[in-house]
């Protein structure tokens, strides 16, 4: 079977109504309908019939079909079961595909994606990508490098550094696990149905996470989550002595969470598991 060429809107719209399907907007479900931006995405991710990728919400299969046309072998997840049927007609005879209808969000990626390395290729769904990109980045460590098609916002706060309102829990993940960049911008009418918010490609290129990941990831978890607050009080339930803690750290006891660097966090992580 030869690998189907990207879809657009029309053909779409025909397969969803072919099917007696609709957008549904508890997944989080807009379509990417511009093969130009799909041929993009694919020649950033760099693929070869050497290459592993995994693909999240495979949709009608038409960036599953332009992946699977590199000849890398490609596993695609899929949580919509009448989605499920369209891509079985639409590539599921191609050899290297291999669909899993899945909640790629509950799904234990890293025993699947055991034998790596791995690419993590999408146009993730609006509503889990944040999670799965951070989940994916702490505990599937072989998905080396991803290109994921995310919701603007979602973008900034992956990408933010410290003292942006964009930053957070996302950016200090990101920043301990992976070099992260924008690719480039795509508008609401490459969707279907059309967003009211812009979409970038981001990459990300996983790094070695530095001692403490983990530890500091828990740390900015608990101080995020009360942001107003000063170190020195929000970090005081789980930190003994929390002012000497932070000042041998060289942190301002008075300080907020914005105001620290991941590498800050990874500092205090070391100095209470020292």
């Amino acid at each position: 079977m030869d690998e189907p060429g990207p879809q657009g809107k029309a053909t779409i719209r025909g397969l969803l109504a072919e099917y007696g399907l609709r957008p549904n907007q508890s997944y989080g479900q807009n379509f990417l309908v511009d093969p130009n931006v799909i041929r993009r995405i694919v020649r950033l991710a760099d693929l070869s019939s050497a290459s592993n990728v995994v693909e999240i919400g495979g949709g009608t299969g038409t960036l599953t079909g332009a992946l699977a046309a590199t000849g890398a072998r490609v596993v695609v997840y899929e949580i919509d079961a009448g989605l499920v049927r369209v891509l079985e007609d639409s590539v599921g005879d191609l050899p290297n595909v291999e669909i899993r209808h899945e909640d790629a969000a509950q799904a234990d990626m890293a025993d699947v994606l055991a034998d790596g390395p791995w690419s993590l290729v999408a146009n993730l769904p609006y509503n889990v990508g944040t999670g799965i990109v951070l989940d994916a980045l702490r505990h599937a460590p072989d998905i080396d490098r991803m290109v994921i098609m995310v919701q603007r916002e979602v973008a900034d706060r992956l990408l933010a550094g410290p003292g942006s309102r964009s930053y957070g829990i996302p950016s200090v993940v990101t920043a301990l696990h992976a070099s992260g960049s924008v690719a480039f911008t795509a508008p609401p009418s490459v969707f279907y149905p059309t967003p009211s918010v812009d979409s970038t490609v981001v990459e990300l290129v996983r790094h070695p996470a530095p001692d403490g990941a983990e530890r500091a990831v828990e740390f900015a978890t608990v101080a995020f989550g009360q942001r107003r607050k000063m170190l020195r009080r929000s970090l005081a339930g789980i930190i003994p002595d929390t002012v000497p803690v932070l000042e041998r750290c060289g942190i301002d006891p008075t300080a907020r969470p914005e105001d620290l660097s991941p590498d800050d966090f990874v500092a205090i992580a070391v100095e209470v598991g020292a």
